[in-house]
């Protein structure tokens, strides 16, 4: 559900805010390789990781080689010396990831699969168990390996927006509003009117409708906070919301 928002002083995409979200403050930080970059770094890695496991599992790589694959990528990008390729002209973090990662299993992997894969370092947290059982959920055929890591990072991404979606609801009582209106988020829900809803939740059909409304703002403002945690301008919100929709249609793959 693409937004047409605009940033404003509120808006977690805005250009006040901007400069605080985590792949901004890599790159402002990265010639100085600062600890709070690297964390920053780090925590975005957590979050994205399994995209790039899918990649490298659909490029052919069995599954106990994708993940001492993805975790020694993990170990050698969070080292110092790794940040300094990090600047404005990569752009998105999804890029960024994918181009470095991509570089990696050119040139790297020989000289890693000559020592102990992994080199026994964990520089992130990966959930190895749900991994393959993941990943055997994915499309089996139609998508290239850069088409299914788009994908991935769109879902993943959408997964963690209504996520915190239903923390704020509940946060403020409205946990089951939240998990009856949450099928609308994507327009209307099928086979149930909102007069139909409203019957079960004590609202009127015109409530009903103010509540998705607002659903609606709420999902669209965390959306475009969790992509300006993945971009290096405010500029960029849009288009790569516009990008990461598109990467859902696999039509159009």
């Amino acid at each position: 559900m693409p937004s047409d928002d605009r940033s404003s002083k509120s808006d977690p995409g805005g250009p006040r805010s901007f400069a605080t979200t985590r792949w901004s403050l890599v790159l402002a930080a990265a010639r100085d390789s600062r600890p709070d970059a690297r964390a920053a770094l780090a925590t975005l890695c957590e979050t994205y990781w399994y995209p790039l496991y899918t990649y490298v599992r659909r490029r052919g790589y069995r599954a106990e080689e994708a993940l001492d694959l993805t975790q020694e990528f993990f170990a050698r990008l969070l080292e110092k010396e790794s940040l300094r390729v990090a600047d404005r002209a990569r752009g998105r973090f999804r890029s960024f990831l994918l181009a470095s990662l991509n570089h990696f299993l050119a040139n790297e992997w020989d000289r890693a699969r000559s020592q102990k894969r992994g080199g026994g370092r964990k520089a992130i947290s990966l959930d190895t168990a749900a991994a393959e059982s993941r990943y055997a959920l994915e499309p089996s055929a139609g998508l290239a390996p850069e088409k299914l890591f788009d994908r991935r990072w769109a879902l993943t991404l959408l997964e963690r927006v209504l996520a915190d979606l239903r923390r704020e609801c509940t946060r403020d009582g409205k946990e089951r509003l939240f998990d009856r209106l949450k099928g609308y988020l994507g327009g209307e829900a099928p086979g149930a009117s909102y007069s139909h809803v409203g019957a079960e939740l004590g609202m009127t059909e015109g409530a009903v409708k103010m509540a998705v409304h607002r659903l609606r703002r709420q999902y669209r403002r965390l959306l475009r906070a969790q992509i300006a945690q993945t971009v290096a301008s405010p500029e960029e919100i849009d288009d790569e919301i516009r990008q990461l929709f598109a990467a859902l249609d696999t039509d159009s793959a």
